[in-house]
């Protein structure tokens, strides 16, 4: 591995920087939402899932009792 100096690291580490693509105002806010949305109905699936299993297993152990 060729060793760098500090300077050329440093203007290396710019010259990618400048080739980033920042995300525009609109696509941030359009992202977090579709985030959000998705958070939620992934909790409303695993807890209609979790009631669903509750209720079976309750229902079998009130078979014993």
């Amino acid at each position: 591995m060729a060793k760098v100096t500090p300077g050329a690291f440093i203007r290396q580490v710019r010259q990618e920087a400048s080739k980033v693509t920042w995300p525009t105002r609109k696509e941030t806010l359009v992202t977090t939402g579709m985030v959000f949305v998705m958070v939620f109905l992934a909790s409303m699936f695993f807890f209609l899932v979790d009631s669903g299993i509750q209720f079976v297993v309750k229902q079998i152990l009130a078979l014993g009792a």
